[in-house]
């Protein structure tokens, strides 16, 4: 054979080894193409489509108590003046016996998740330091420690302030000083001492129109003298300056000016009600419900003229006098003193302060 045939014939046996290779080949390079590809579009980041955040208002659930559909409803729709960073709760404390009733205020408000702002106006006197020489007064370093909790845990704002007038007393700081806090829309002050129940109600009371720049909300009256147990301001330089030149230095008597308040009744909605008064339970029937007296109030104002506050511990002849005679109100009655005890331990770490003794 010759050397021509043998290339011939070693042609002939080795093109299918190649092509069968060739093919290999092709096929195994697309199967690793599609292999990598498969890999990049897995390790590729995906797009992250960023959703909007929802309105705090529509997030928010108001009214926990069952039949508050009411300001479900209306505060969803509804938004303060400003948006909630211009409306604020507001406590101008003057003793430093109510300071832990602010404390426990705002600690309810915080609980609640009301978005109004805090702040806890006190005499600028309870920040002096004192003096190694002399003794450390229990009351102020009390006071000054809750104040510290209340700007920690429930995110409240702390404003000393000077006393607006020279009477020497608590009236020095005036509750129309309010009106100077230009800062907010509208402000609530809550006249201690009192127990916030459901914050829904109360932050309701900042949507609604005022025609006046002060307004009290009443919840009845112990003496036949009304009085407020919530107030509204809308403060202003003109109705601070005012008000100001209204006051005399002399003469000033803050229960005087709560008088001349302008009043309005709490009328419920959907039989929620915004403030309900200790003493004003003396004059409900056996047709009342303590249960739902609890759920449906917004704010329930602690004032009886035979005790002298839920911050004492209350002989038994005050507390019998005081008590509502019928079952179901006075069963509410020990309910809001009990739980007002209670709060106040939780959240101050005080129990009831000793009775004072009748001078």
């Amino acid at each position: 054979m010759g050397a021509k045939d043998k290339i011939s014939d070693w042609n002939a046996n080795t093109s299918p080894v190649f092509m069968f290779t060739f093919l290999l080949f092709l096929s195994g390079y697309v199967l690793q193409q599609q292999t990598v590809h498969n890999l990049q579009a897995v390790i590729k980041p995906q797009p992250v489509i960023v959703q909007p955040p929802p309105s705090p208002v529509l997030a928010k659930h108001f009214g926990t108590p069952p039949g508050h559909s009411f300001y479900d409803k209306f505060l969803a729709r509804n938004r303060p003046k400003g948006g909630w960073a211009k409306v604020a709760y507001v406590q101008l404390v003057r003793e430093h016996l109510h300071v832990c009733n602010a404390l426990m205020l705002f600690a309810a408000l915080e609980e609640q998740e009301s978005m109004a702002q805090r702040v806890i106006m006190y005499p600028k006197e309870w920040d002096a330091t004192m003096s190694d020489q002399q003794v450390l007064d229990p009351q102020n370093e009390t006071s000054k420690r809750l104040l510290k909790n209340a700007a920690k845990r429930y995110r409240v704002m702390l404003q000393p302030v000077q006393p607006m007038l020279k009477n020497g007393d608590k009236s020095a700081f005036p509750l129309a000083g309010l009106l100077s806090l230009t800062a907010y829309n509208r402000v609530i002050f809550l006249p201690p001492s009192g127990l916030v129940l459901d914050a829904s109600g109360l932050d309701h009371l900042f949507t609604l129109p005022m025609e006046s720049d002060i307004l009290g909300i009443s919840a009845g009256s112990e003496d036949g003298a009304a009085s407020p147990s919530v107030v509204l301001l809308k403060p202003s330089r003109e109705a601070f300056q005012t008000t100001l030149e209204s006051l005399s230095t002399q003469d000033y008597d803050e229960e005087e000016f709560l008088s001349r308040i302008a009043l309005v009744p709490d009328l419920p909605e959907d039989q929620v009600h915004v403030v309900a008064k200790t003493s004003g339970l003396k004059a409900e029937d056996d047709s009342f419900n303590a249960t739902e007296f609890l759920d449906s109030t917004s704010y329930v104002h602690i004032s009886d003229l035979e005790m002298v506050g839920p911050e004492y511990d209350a002989p038994k002849a005050s507390i019998a006098s005081a008590l509502p005679k019928t079952s179901e109100p006075k069963k509410a009655w020990q309910e809001v003193y009990e739980r007002y005890r209670e709060r106040r331990m939780d959240v101050c770490g005080l129990d009831l302060e000793p009775a004072p003794q009748p001078a």
